[in-house]
């Protein structure tokens, strides 16, 4: 196998197991409940929010950091992190534990997946860095859904802790190869970023994720949860301000002058608040309206992601050859087309290969296009010196998608899990999925940087 391609495998597996994280936590927490019967229910629900909210607001500086310290010394730094936060989650005797190793082990996935992709595309020449992106991007996208159907074996077969543990044995294949293969990348003479900015981000991406996840349950009106939007609010546009001054800002502006990064990361989002949406919806649906075991739903909504990994890896290829534009318009009205069928197809009754079948298979589909040609077309026109920070912001802005779809998804359901109700949540889903769609069309034509190229002003865009 040549070289280029151990690397993505390598830094493909470590992206598996960040976004992994981020759902298959999900299928287990009914039996951490069941391990911890004096806690609450609001002090358990950190358990599964800890992790997603600094996830998402440690991306960005983490990413950052990577291109002036060294990407590839910043990968070992957040694999080992992740690894030993893992062990850390499967071993925790109480519920403060649990949670205060779920934040240390979000701070490795927030490091893991800037860097890596940082990693691989000075790997490859500018003919197939579409389709290792692809690949790469895909990924995440993939582990997200894997996430329910491997949590629901693992805990069937032991109990929750291996959900955990799992990671270990993913990580240690992934490091040891890493070691030879891995090539140091960094800006020289580059700075850290504004310690005061980084600070800001991650307080007001916090702030922001928690008023949204903690929303349903105190109440949109509620007093903390309008003090934790209005805090989010200000904390980032304090960000903006002083980045748009600092000499090494934390949140480049620049960037976004890019036309191809601003409508991709933009459509990232817009897909992002449905397909994580979807995930979770297609597990309680299975379970809550068909009465499928938690093990039988895991393996039912299999096909899913098997799809999206075929979808994204033809996808790759085709957006070398033609351009990300003509994978990014149509790959969320796919999606869109698969949530509007399990409107009109899924009843009370059971009938998995005639109704629920085709449409999963669709949003599988539509799942690898989007992204695919979203996440190559993210970073295809920066300065190689910016891939780690710009695939940062794409991945925050697609992990606080996931945040907000997941709200509303759980704000809709909790007025009762009926049929109705579910199909109600399945329409929802198909409207920024379409927006995305729409948003494809502002990619125009990107052409990819040369790696090797020497980094340019920031501000070019595509005319």
């Amino acid at each position: 196998m040549a070289r280029r391609w151990q690397v993505l495998l390598v830094t493909a597996v470590a992206v598996f197991m960040g976004f992994l994280d981020v759902t298959i936590v999900n299928i287990a927490f009914p039996d951490i409940r069941t391990s911890f019967k004096s806690s609450s229910l609001a002090d358990l629900s950190w358990v599964l929010n800890a992790y997603n909210v600094v996830f998402a607001a440690l991306l960005v500086p983490a990413g950052r950091v990577a291109d002036v310290v060294g990407r590839r010394r910043m990968f070992f730094i957040g694999l080992l992190t992740f690894l030993a936060a893992s062990a850390a989650c499967g071993a925790a005797a109480s519920v403060d534990m649990l949670v205060a190793a779920r934040v240390v082990q979000a701070a490795g996935a927030a490091v893991l997946v800037p860097t890596s992709l940082g990693l691989l595309l000075p790997e490859f020449p500018l003919e197939q860095r579409a389709t290792a992106t692809a690949l790469w991007g895909a990924t995440g996208a993939v582990a997200a859904a894997t996430g329910p159907s491997l949590g629901g074996v693992l805990v069937h077969a032991t109990d929750w802790r291996l959900v955990f543990f799992v990671n270990i044995p993913i990580g240690l294949a992934a490091l040891i190869p890493a070691r030879g293969l891995l090539r140091e990348v960094r800006q020289e003479g580059g700075r850290l970023p504004d310690a005061i900015g980084t600070a800001l981000l991650a307080l007001g991406v916090a702030a922001l994720s928690l008023g949204i996840v903690k929303g349903p349950d105190w109440g949109w009106a509620d007093a903390k949860t309008i003090a934790a939007l209005a805090a989010g609010a200000l904390f980032l546009i304090a960000v903006v301000n002083r980045s748009s001054t600092h000499p090494a800002p934390i949140f480049e502006l620049s960037l976004f002058k890019v036309r191809s990064f601003s409508a991709a990361v933009s459509g990232t989002f817009l897909f992002s608040l449905a397909f994580y949406a979807l995930l979770l919806c297609n597990i309680l649906f299975l379970t809550e309206v068909w009465h499928y075991s938690i093990l039988k739903a895991g393996f039912a909504v299999t096909p899913g992601p098997l799809m999206a990994a075929v979808s994204a890896a033809l996808s790759g290829r085709f957006a070398d050859r033609y351009g990300q534009r003509v994978l990014a318009v149509p790959g969320p009205l796919v999606f869109a087309a698969g949530c509007l069928i399990f409107t009109q197809a899924l009843g009370p009754d059971p009938h998995y290969l005639a109704n629920y079948l085709p449409a999963t298979l669709l949003t599988g589909a539509g799942v690898g296009m989007s992204f695919a040609s979203f996440s190559s077309a993210a970073v295809a026109e920066l300065p190689p010196t910016r891939f780690a920070t710009g695939s940062a912001i794409a991945s925050c802005l697609r992990q606080v998608g996931a945040v907000l779809g997941i709200s509303v998804l759980i704000a809709l359901l909790g007025s009762g899990q009926s049929l109705h109700t579910f199909h109600q949540a399945y329409a929802l889903m198909a409207l920024p999925s379409v927006a995305a769609g729409l948003m494809g069309f502002a990619l125009g034509r990107v052409r990819a940087r040369d790696p090797l190229e020497p980094a340019v002003q920031t501000a070019e865009s595509t005319p």
